[in-house]
């Protein structure tokens, strides 16, 4: 079995950037609700994205010996998304590690375990979504996998797809389908901000939407004026 696999598709670095103006939970309703990572990952400080390719990586529960792998895998403006085998309750990752993340110019990394030293890799700048931080070590002697699909805060992550992170959670987009994605997204943006323009009016969301009907079948009844 190849444990490290180090050569993957990704996608083109044009669409990528038109990725980056756009809101997690705008992808995710313009791909159809999909590919929403489980809320309990969020970024380690508010304000933080990531946007970029996977680099996938399987740790087996408490070992991060495949991270040390991994950031030496990924290429400039990757995203490593990381498992760690249903065992969030340690710090997988920390600032010597951030440090040479941000040297290679990894665009970020989202795992479903926690992280320490949090202020270190926040002044770094480097984007971090996660279950939280544990300052509890890790051991280095047991094998994962590089570049295999991976189960990710119940999503299924191949290496390639892309991922966007923001303030509202992460999203992920398959690769196959991140041009069709792409094109619903800004047409989503679009509306929304012709929608906004409506709304700031004073036209009520109830009456944009047409929900008096929805109410009037549900049988609600107001109080009279």
């Amino acid at each position: 079995m190849v444990h490290v696999i180090k050569k993957i598709q990704r996608p083109p670095e044009e669409i990528i950037d038109k990725f980056r103006t756009l809101g997690s939970a705008t992808v995710y309703e313009a791909s159809g609700r999909s590919g929403s990572v489980h809320p309990s990952i969020k970024p380690l400080r508010p304000g933080m994205k990531i946007v970029g390719p996977a680099v996938t990586v399987k740790c087996a529960p408490g070992d991060n010996l495949m991270l040390h792998k991994a950031l030496e895998v990924a290429e400039p403006g990757d995203v490593i998304v990381a498992s760690t085998g249903n065992y969030p309750f340690a710090g997988y990752f920390g600032d010597l590690m951030a440090t040479y993340a941000v040297s290679r110019g990894i665009a970020g990394l989202a795992i479903d375990g926690c992280v320490r030293d949090s202020s270190s890799i926040a002044e770094m700048g480097l984007a971090v979504f996660c279950r939280g931080t544990c300052i509890r070590g890790t051991t280095k002697g047991l094998l994962g996998l590089i570049n295999h699909p991976i189960l990710f805060g119940e999503v299924i992550v191949s290496p390639g797809d892309l991922v966007l992170g923001d303030d509202d959670g992460i999203v992920i987009v398959e690769r196959d389908r991140i041009e069709e994605v792409l094109e619903a997204s800004l047409n989503r943006a679009r509306k929304e901000e012709e929608k906004a323009r409506v709304l700031s009016s004073g036209v009520s969301t109830v009456s944009y939407n047409r929900l008096d009907r929805v109410f009037a079948q549900l049988g609600l009844v107001e109080e009279s004026s």
